[in-house]
């Protein structure tokens, strides 16, 4: 008996095996001995392992991509590298805003002579960046940064976007020219150099704070031979005869107006308070300068990290807006519920009684505009019905004869003998016909003037 239900069993369980083979590819499911082995269920395609990836030391990450290299840079700051310090952080953050500064350009051109007090004060009722403004001071400079206004929105953006590389640049261009000799200690100016590791800086001062001499160099032979292919830019006309070394313009009186300041050491530019201060009449404390983009005025950025910066800070002011507005809202629904029954009918009636005005208004407006589209359209109408009136009109001897209405003359044809003397007896007829011919002819040409 017992042998019988242990072959049952093995039976049993071997036709479970058969009908559900999966069980088979268990792990750790061992297969009773002797019994028949179900077929293998088809394996799925292996997934490929991600392959480990050793994490990157710090440091060793590629820089991203810059928009203007180093042979745009040298180009662009060639014309300026050699001005005094002030003067150049001044021309460096004017440049950010190119539209105003052919606004301020303009404005001095009419109003020339003004300076020192008077300008100050002409200063204080414009809206200009507080950067764009100082220039005024040096009118030369202004102009030559709206004549070559490519230059200036290229050398603004490229400032925006890499500060730091044009500041060292700057450096540079001047190590080059102090290599030529031409970049000395004079009357004009004072030449520091200061030690910085191993690197020289070199610091470029007006020989008197409040009075600037503007360099007049050529930035294509005062560096020595120059080491690109292409030339740099130039502030002057083309055809301008440059002296063989730095020469200056003549002393220019700018007081406060020039508070600009370049830090070598931070490569980045800063302003000096106190002659911000004074030529503004404002009392700020914070020696760092930034970029305003309210001043931009839509002029767009060519770089796209520095689009994305000033694009999202001016989506954060629209936003701020937004909220002031909702702040404002929330006012006055809140005033409303301090209000009694009265005086919330009164301003709900000077409400509606505007509202009924404006209606009013738009009616008559709209009432005008359909009164004179009627009276087009019934014109066009009158019009059509004489074109239609003409067409229908049989042809009479007169259209045949040659008689043309629009003429100023009784016949046209006049040299064509047989027909004249036709035309001219049935006129004579027409006349014999007393009044009543002469009535109906009245009528049709006064049918004709319709």
């Amino acid at each position: 008996m017992k042998a019988k239900l242990s072959r049952f069993g093995v039976l049993v369980a071997a036709m479970l095996l058969t009908a559900s083979p999966g069980w088979t590819q268990e792990p750790g499911v061992p297969q009773a001995p002797g019994m028949p082995q179900a077929p293998a269920a088809p394996q799925a395609p292996a997934v490929p392992q991600a392959t480990a990836v050793a994490p990157v030391a710090p440091g060793t990450l590629p820089a991203p991509t810059k928009t203007y290299s180093q042979q745009d840079l040298d180009q662009l700051l060639a014309p300026i590298a050699l001005y005094p310090d002030a003067l150049l952080a001044q021309i460096l953050m004017a440049s950010t805003y190119p539209l105003e500064v052919v606004e301020a350009a303009r404005w001095v051109k009419a109003n020339p002579g003004m300076s020192e007090t008077a300008l100050e004060e002409a200063m204080q009722s414009q809206t200009w960046d507080p950067a764009v403004k100082s220039l005024t001071a040096v009118p030369q400079v202004l102009q030559q940064m709206n004549d070559k206004l490519d230059w200036t929105q290229k050398l603004g953006d490229a400032f925006l976007a890499q500060q730091q590389d044009v500041m060292k640049t700057v450096q540079a261009l001047r190590a080059k020219a102090k290599a030529a000799g031409n970049l000395e200690s004079s009357k004009e100016q004072v030449v520091k150099e200061e030690k910085q590791g191993s690197e020289t800086i070199y610091v470029v001062e007006p020989a008197a704070s409040d009075v600037v001499y503007v360099p007049i160099y050529n930035p294509y032979v005062v560096y020595g031979t120059w080491w690109y292919p292409y030339p740099p830019y130039y502030l002057y006309p083309p055809h301008y005869v440059y002296p063989p070394h730095v020469a200056f313009t003549a002393g220019i009186f700018v007081g406060a107006a020039i508070w600009g300041h370049c830090n070598w050491h931070g490569n980045h530019v800063s302003v000096h308070v106190s002659h911000y201060n004074s030529f503004n009449r404002t009392n700020i404390n914070n020696p760092n300068w930034n970029h305003n983009v309210d001043h931009r005025k839509g002029v767009p950025y060519k770089d796209q990290r520095v689009a994305q910066q000033y694009n999202r800070a001016a989506n954060d002011k629209a936003a701020k807006s937004r909220e002031d507005f909702r702040g404002r809202a929330d006012s006055g629904r809140a005033e409303m519920k301090d209000m009694d029954r009265g005086e919330l009918q009164n301003r709900a009636g000077q409400a509606d009684r505007g509202q009924m005005q404006d209606r009013a208004a738009q009616a008559d407006r709209d009432q005008a505009a359909q009164r004179l589209a009627d009276r087009s359209q019934a014109q066009d109408r009158a019009a059509q019905a004489d074109r239609d009136r003409a067409s229908q009109r049989p042809s009479s001897s007169y259209d045949r004869g040659g008689y043309d209405r629009a003429s100023s003359g009784g016949f046209s044809g006049a040299d064509r003998g047989a027909s004249t003397r036709a035309a001219s007896t049935r006129g004579s007829a027409s006349r014999g016909g007393g009044g009543m011919s002469r009535g109906g002819g009245g009528g049709g040409r006064g049918g004709g003037r319709r």
